[in-house]
């Protein structure tokens, strides 16, 4: 039998493709500082090196180039969207019991069980049937409605024993409840649209669940309690949202009611612009690593946002409302 390779190459192997740099005068890669006159190279749905321009011209086999004005910035993560389209700007989200449309991130399957009973007879089943239904490329999930105690500890045991993540509404649960049935934990993230006492704050900080403002509730208090305090913060939108509100305008809003309270709040726009794309990747299970979203790193997903955005404060200026120009996912312009 001949050899199926010649001159070291395996034949019909499929070419590497070819390497992308999208270039800004400013890149802004979140888990790094900004990079002035910067760039991400692009290699397939993956980001191949993020650094100076010069320096990725000189260092990558750059094919081609797609020069962009104003700023680059990994993608925003929406932890709670309402149906429809996503804000501009979006690269990953989570749906709940809704068509994940195009994007990445994480579809969550609702369960409404009112009893044990009603549970074991067919909401079991019903639940099962919609996590095989979910169409990748999202994750899977589940979001617990019910009150029931004991359908509650068995979701969580699903949740566990299968690698789903959990989104929970805090208008419906309180933590302390989420705590006693199992649910809490680095796989859960709670959507909070009410204020948390000290103790609530603690409990989802000891267990790893992150929060997403969903809407933003209109304590400023609390906000920079969640920051200050060390809890992950995330942000989402809700049904009643206008299309264009997102992860980035609910920082926007949030920085403004901290500002109101007074005095200076170090790193604020740094930290909200964290929450608004690497925290609300947290909040999904898909920060770090490869395929990482949320930070633009050697390795990670190529998503990515360019915004009309300029100034010697990167962070803030992005917090001002600038125009979405085009977004990146998965190494492909969707917008």
């Amino acid at each position: 039998m001949r050899s199926a390779r010649r001159s070291g190459t395996t034949l019909n192997a499929r070419a590497p493709a070819p390497v992308v740099l999208h270039s800004a005068p400013l890149v802004l890669p979140i888990t790094a500082g900004p990079v002035r006159d910067g760039a991400v190279a692009v290699r397939g749905e993956r980001v191949l090196a993020v650094g100076p321009r010069a320096e990725l011209l000189a260092a990558c086999p750059v094919a081609s180039e797609r020069r962009w004005p104003g700023m680059i910035v990994a993608g925003l993560v929406d932890a709670c969207a309402a149906p429809g389209p996503p804000a501009p700007g979006v690269t990953a989200r989570a749906v709940v019991a809704a068509d994940p449309g195009a994007l990445p991130g994480v579809c969550y399957a609702e369960v409404r069980c009112a009893s044990e009973r009603e549970w074991e007879e067919r909401g079991r089943d019903a639940l099962i049937t919609a996590i095989r239904e979910v169409d990748r490329p999202c994750g899977v999930g589940v979001a617990p409605v019910t009150r029931d105690p004991h359908v509650l500890e068995d979701v969580a045991v699903l949740a566990r024993t299968f690698g789903l993540r959990l989104l929970v509404r805090l208008d419906r649960h309180a933590p302390a409840a989420l705590d006693e049935a199992g649910l809490l934990g680095p796989h859960c993230h709670v959507a909070c649209a009410r204020a948390l006492d000290p103790g609530e704050r603690k409990l989802l900080r000891l267990h790893g669940a992150a929060v997403a403002l969903c809407p933003s509730p209109p304590y400023p208090e609390e906000w920079l309690a969640l920051l200050d305090e060390g809890n992950v913060l995330a942000f989402g939108t809700g049904p009643g949202d206008a299309p264009a509100a997102g992860p980035l305008a609910r920082a926007a809003a949030v920085r403004e009611g901290v500002l109101g309270l007074g005095g200076r709040v170090r790193d604020l726009d740094e930290r909200l612009v964290r929450a608004a794309t690497l925290g609300g990747a947290r909040a999904l299970g898909m920060a770090g690593g490869p395929g990482g979203a949320g930070s633009l790193h050697a390795g990670g997903r190529a998503d990515f946002a360019v915004f009309d955005a300029r100034g010697r404060h990167p962070y803030a200026a992005l917090l001002g409302g600038p125009g979405c120009l085009g977004t990146v996912v998965g190494g492909r312009t969707v917008t």
